[in-house]
């Protein structure tokens, strides 16, 4: 079992020793969380940001990583292309907002993982309404972004008033930190995960998680 952690340990180790390689002068973020504010912002997006950068990550929450003075699509745009996961934190007036869609079909398009969450909503309940607002090509775009991510993209789910806060922010880290893990071995092209841990890839992420709050 000693044994066992001190890998465990090792291997988180690596991790953040390749993390801080290629992030010595500046921290892009590691995870953009797409979400609606005035739905999640206070719940699931908060706690999960605060869970991600109590591991050593650098996740990205607009209303937590952006100052006055910043320019919004800037600074959105740059989060984006440099962020190696994103999460899209889908609730049910998700599709009211422009600005997530908008975050979603950039995610999309820029061809980054994207790990799907799915709190007090299910996909089939996720349309876009044309509200005469917003032009028809957008609209196609935003529909092939939802499509993509929402309903062709296997992903978590939490009912807010009967699911348990702590077992779901384990599983949804866990699920991030599979994603963020793979999206490196195929960037360094060699895999960061030791032989006895490559057929559990859950109880990896677990103790990943684990030894990276310790280190």
């Amino acid at each position: 079992m000693q044994h066992t952690m001190g890998l465990a340990k090792s291997f988180a180790r690596r991790i953040l020793g390749s993390h801080h390689q290629f992030h010595t002068i500046s921290r892009p973020c590691d995870v953009f969380i797409n979400h609606r504010g005035i739905d999640t912002k206070k719940q699931i997006s908060g706690l999960l940001h605060d869970r991600l950068s109590g591991m050593g990550l650098t996740p990205f929450l607009d209303c937590r990583s952006m100052k006055p003075g910043d320019k919004l699509f800037d600074k959105i745009d740059a989060a984006i292309r440099d962020c190696k996961v994103g999460v899209a934190v889908f609730s049910p007036r998700y599709c009211d907002s422009y600005f997530c869609l908008y975050e979603l079909a950039l995610l999309v398009e820029s061809k980054k993982r994207v790990v799907p969450i799915f709190c007090d909503v299910k996909p089939s309940q996720l349309r876009l309404e044309d509200n005469g607002t917003c032009p028809e090509k957008e609209l196609q775009r935003f529909g092939r972004a939802l499509e993509e991510a929402a309903k062709n993209t296997v992903g978590l789910t939490f009912d807010s008033l009967r699911g348990d806060w702590s077992e779901f922010l384990m599983s949804a880290s866990d699920a991030i930190a599979k994603n963020l893990l793979e999206v490196d071995e195929e960037r360094l092209g060699k895999s960061l995960i030791p032989p006895m841990f490559q057929h559990s890839s859950f109880l990896i992420a677990d103790k990943v998680n684990r030894e990276i709050a310790r280190c």
